[in-house]
């Protein structure tokens, strides 16, 4: 009998704040990326609302939908069997109200499979995080430079400089933990201050752009590997599969164009006797 995997929980995540193991994060939007992050045993995987950039081609997140969400959640899911995987709630699927949010983060765990839901503010939505938590679901938070909030912020700009907004910021990451988040994303923030966070709350703290002294680190999967147009200030390319991708395409296509694939190798055979008995029936 195969030995049954066992997923990361949040008490799991809890835990390693307070042993000081650094968490890794990564996203992922397919089966075949999410068994390979698995498989490197990455305890969170993040299925971000920054597909709609990376995978479908949006200028930002807006765009993205609930369904769109739950279609990607579901193979990711499939494809990863051990990790805590992470459903990002889309702009407006929780803002308008309490029952907006606890019917579709129910969703994204009743149909997508997900174990918990991802929620971008901090004292605005400290009420809907608390609901979502007393209905059994994980919440993880998410302060700083909220993309959702993008056209406010003016574009992807450091959240927390002066006084005014890094008190707010510190006000927030305490909201969010009161309200019962396992975990908060900290996201362009001055990495003093998010230090300084991070040493102030229980619940540990995810760095995208906020610097090191955070409990763990978030990338998106796409910078990270080089398949994005560019790769923004706060990730780190640890490959470029997009010069090895245009390679291997343009090497294919000229194989096909001098006529060296495929070859027999690549090609299925047939009896001679089948094939002579079709020959005969053209005549």
């Amino acid at each position: 009998m195969a030995t049954q995997v066992k997923r990361v929980t949040i008490n799991d995540i809890r835990a390693m704040k307070q042993t000081g193991e650094k968490i890794t994060v990564l996203t992922a939007y397919d089966y075949s990326t999410a068994k390979i992050i698995d498989n490197c045993n990455i305890p969170i995987i993040l299925v971000g609302d920054s597909l709609g950039m990376v995978v479908l081609g949006y200028e930002n997140a807006l765009p993205v939908t609930m369904d769109i969400m739950i279609h990607h959640c579901k193979a990711v899911v499939r494809g990863a069997t051990h990790a805590l995987i992470v459903g990002d709630m889309p702009f407006m699927t929780y803002h308008v109200s309490v029952e907006d949010a606890l019917r579709n983060a129910a969703r994204f765990i009743q149909e997508a499979g997900v174990q918990a839901v991802k929620l971008e503010g901090g004292v605005v939505v400290e009420e809907k995080i608390k609901r979502i938590v007393d209905c059994g679901i994980p919440v993880m938070g998410h302060i700083g430079m909220t993309p959702q909030s993008i056209n406010q912020f003016g574009g992807h700009l450091v959240q927390g400089k002066k006084l005014e907004t890094a008190q707010k910021l510190m006000d927030d990451a305490k909201a969010v933990e009161q309200a019962g988040a396992f975990s908060v994303v900290l996201e362009c923030i001055p990495l003093r201050l998010a230090a300084l966070i991070t040493q102030n709350i229980n619940i540990p703290t995810i760095s995208i752009g906020a610097g090191p002294a955070c409990d763990g680190q978030v990338l998106v999967t796409n910078d990270m590997l080089g398949l994005s147009d560019f790769s923004p200030k706060h990730s780190k390319q640890y490959a470029k599969l997009t010069d090895i991708m245009t390679q291997a395409v343009n090497a294919y296509r000229d194989d096909v164009k001098a006529g060296v694939f495929p070859t027999k190798e690549n090609s299925f055979i047939i009896d001679n006797d089948v094939l002579e008995q079709v020959k005969a029936k053209l005549h």
